[in-house]
């Protein structure tokens, strides 16, 4: 799928000027005020597109997200908030390594490739918007959202990924009275009022927000998400199938691996993988190609035994990090 014209935000961002890549292209540095942003380009994207090819999901999952992003932008402008209230937020929690920033990225990319629009996407990193100074970190969220997101959402559709968003709607009730907590309750204060703010005047904006750490999310915060769902670890059939989309992938550079796809030993290793997630069974099957620096040197001489070791020392370094915590 071809990206869109390249589009010009200029109007809209504070000098210097930044240009917004489309199609398959990646993102393109900020100025230093525009604190917090991670990543701007134009959706659809081409890259994007590959990552939601590239996240195995239980039957149907993916259409209730794809159906729930895409009722944001269709619905959202002419329902009444007070009695049917969408505040354009999809939550997704889930333990690590499940491929939740990866889903978010290729959701955005597929709603505006479904809604027929070029979109702006951006990804926030929390960790920027945090500071030790009293306030610093309520006024750091409060201008990126209500400056920087809500003008891009003012120009056009426009779609952000809060990534790690605990780091900003900390759960107020499970806060010591240590490190600042003031602050971190403004800060959590603040993207509250700033999300029922947008909520109400940027009907074509919508959020998607990550989490490792469910009960680290502020209550508030997860009451105003008109979607919440857990993406966990991968059943038998989902561990086989990321573990053969990661071989196709090699083959892909190194095509004498097509040989690995139909190999019994490369089918014990897939039902092996089963607690492992996502993540870390791509990880074992390029780890595979450095057992030894022979297929280091020539990874088409990759073996299924490799494959299999690999995966079985995954599943032991997964036991012993169990045992220490």
């Amino acid at each position: 799928m071809q990206g869109p014209a390249r589009r010009n935000p200029r109007h809209s961002l504070p000098p210097p000027a930044i240009e917004v890549t489309g199609g398959g292209g990646g993102p393109t540095p900020f100025s230093s005020n525009l604190k917090g942003i991670l990543d701007f380009r134009a959706l659809p994207n081409k890259s994007f597109d590959d990552l939601w090819n590239s996240i195995f999901l239980p039957l149907g999952h993916k259409d209730r997200l794809l159906a729930q992003a895409v009722l944001n932008f269709t619905a959202r402008s002419k329902l009444q908030a007070v009695s049917l209230p969408l505040h354009g937020v999809i939550l997704l929690v889930g333990p690590p390594g499940t491929g939740k920033t990866s889903l978010a990225r290729g959701l955005a990319s597929r709603t505006a490739a479904a809604v027929h629009g070029t979109f702006n996407y951006l990804e926030v990193e929390p960790h920027a918007l945090a500071s030790a100074a009293l306030g610093k970190s309520q006024q750091a969220v409060s201008h990126l959202l209500g400056t920087v997101i809500a003008e891009q959402a003012a120009s056009g559709p426009c779609i952000v990924v809060l990534d790690e968003v605990e780091t900003l709607a900390a759960n107020r009730s499970r806060m010591s009275m240590e490190a600042n907590p003031i602050d971190v309750h403004r800060a959590t204060d603040a993207v509250l009022a700033q999300l029922d703010h947008l909520a109400t005047h940027t009907p074509h904006l919508l959020f998607i927000a990550t989490s490792n750490f469910v009960g680290a999310i502020d209550e508030a915060f997860a009451s105003r998400a008109d979607m919440i769902m857990t993406i966990g670890l991968p059943s038998a059939e989902m561990c086989e199938a990321i573990l053969l989309d990661t071989l196709d992938r090699l083959a892909q550079v190194y095509p004498k691996l097509k040989r690995l796809r139909d190999n019994p030993r490369v089918r014990e290793a897939a039902k092996h993988s089963l607690g492992l997630d996502g993540r870390r069974i791509r990880k074992a099957v390029l780890s595979a190609l450095a057992l030894s620096k022979e297929t280091a040197m020539d990874p088409s001489s990759l073996s299924p035994e490799a494959v299999y070791d690999s995966i079985e020392l995954a599943q032991s370094e997964r036991t012993r990090m169990e045992i220490t915590k």
